[in-house]
């Protein structure tokens, strides 16, 4: 197989959020202006910055999130609720509530911070993500242009206060990477688009045996090999936790096998930091009350010895975590592991499996469908952010380029200076022996 890519009611707000700044203008896209009808919609942003607000969005939040089609758990209330609670110490909420004619559109989940670029230190306005979150995006359905020109002039008219927008792990194909970058370079910022990871992921479709049938040959022989001998030692199978019902045994057995490997000796295991392990129990805890949870374990005589930490989402399984028993490493018995979950997801009709993060050497032996994810850089037209820009991707680039210049020089000169002194002291041994 060859590795193949995709080009992919009102809210309760406080009145402390609804005394923010607010803009209104009209607009109206000549390739979105049938939508409106004769007379273009007053459009309204509402900066949401009170938790409390937050929380009460969570209904409405998820109806757009579902009306946008986003298709992954990284933008729904229940994420962004789990993850703020964790990791939002230091840091302010800048949610934006889009309006068309006080009718909410749109949500973009930002958050405000101090971080430090290339030394200097910078007024961010950022997706509310760390490098937990494999995906991010707005939250959009209907007329994503003006919802998007919507979004950016209120940060423009508001530029004094930022210096940096920076959005984290779009999707290749999000129109907000393709609208925000061309209205930005529009209104005369600096722009740069950087890529980031190529995830994998199983497209589900047909049947499991044809699918089985495109795997390769060496992959499927070490699967019956390593199933056969795993199942001489006794009875193998899968086990599901999705309900709340004896979810903190789960958990703990699931971290526990996480960590039992080389994560939990490089001390990046999830058990290994206390706000990291509140965040997945609690994401867990939020997800089993949904229906989205599945903890996944391959048992051998009722002993858990692999798991897998998964959400479904819109008919998708995503792997955020898996861990397994090293006593049993000779069995490869995540694979294992992998095998029948996908097994179930093809039988339970399921339409993708996302193995997110990067295209590991393993997760290449079950598909070669990668997704690209990007970084978009919006810097304001102002001197700061201008300077801002051109250090972190004019100089830089630039001074990296003199530093592989001087290094090839250098290296190619210590190679000659080597063979010199070699060929000198051929030389001069020679000339003994001929005396």
């Amino acid at each position: 197989m060859t590795m193949s890519r995709t080009a992919d009611p009102s809210p309760l707000v406080t009145a402390n959020d609804r005394h923010r700044a607010r803009i209104r203008y009209a607009v109206q896209p000549a390739a979105e202006a049938a939508p409106f009808g004769d007379t273009p919609p007053v459009w309204t942003v509402e900066p949401v910055t009170n938790y409390m607000a937050f929380l009460n969005l969570e209904p409405l939040w998820n109806r757009l999130v579902d009306e946008a089609g986003a298709g992954h758990p990284f933008v729904r209330h229940e994420w962004i609720r789990a993850w703020w609670e964790c990791f939002g110490a230091g840091q302010e909420l800048h949610i934006l509530l889009v309006k068309a004619d006080h009718e909410p559109i749109a949500i973009v989940p930002l958050m405000s911070c101090e971080r430090r670029l290339c030394g200097v230190l910078v007024r961010q306005l950022q997706f509310i993500w760390n490098v937990y979150t494999e995906r991010f995006d707005f939250i959009i359905g209907r007329w994503p242009q003006a919802a998007h020109r919507a979004a950016l002039d209120y940060l423009l008219s508001r530029k004094k206060d930022w210096d940096l927008l920076l959005l984290h792990q779009l999707p290749a194909g999000s129109p907000t990477l393709t609208e925000m970058r061309r209205l930005a370079l529009q209104r005369g910022l600096s722009v740069e688009v950087f890529p980031s990871a190529d995830s994998p992921y199983v497209p589900i479709a047909g049947s499991w045996d044809s699918y089985c049938e495109r795997l390769g040959a060496k992959h499927r022989s070490n699967l019956r090999n390593r199933e056969k001998r795993l199942g001489r030692l006794g009875s193998v199978s899968l086990e599901t936790v999705s309900s709340p019902k004896d979810l903190a045994q789960a958990l703990k057995d699931g971290f526990n096998l996480e960590a039992a490997g080389w994560k939990g000796q490089a001390g990046t295991a999830i058990r290994n930091c206390p706000e990291v392990r509140h965040f997945y129990t609690q994401l867990a805890q939020l997800a089993a009350e949904r229906g989205s949870l599945r903890l996944y374990f391959l048992t051998l005589n009722g002993e858990r010895i692999a798991f897998g930490y998964f959400l479904e989402c819109d008919c998708k399984l995503y792997f955020l975590k898996p861990g397994y028993d090293p006593r049993y490493a000779r069995y490869s018995p995540s694979n294992l592991l992998c095998h029948r979950v996908l097994q179930d997801a093809f039988n339970r009709g399921l339409s993708q499996l996302d193995f997110l993060g990067l295209a590991d050497p393993w997760k290449s032996d079950w598909t070669k469908n990668l997704r690209t994810h990007y970084w978009l850089y919006l810097f304001p037209d102002r001197l700061k952010p201008r300077l801002l820009h051109w250090i972190r991707f004019r100089l830089r680039h630039a001074l990296g380029q003199v530093w592989m210049v001087r290094l090839v020089r250098d290296a190619a000169l210590a190679a000659l200076q080597s063979s010199w002194w070699r060929a000198m002291a051929k030389k001069a041994s020679t000339g003994s022996r001929w005396q």
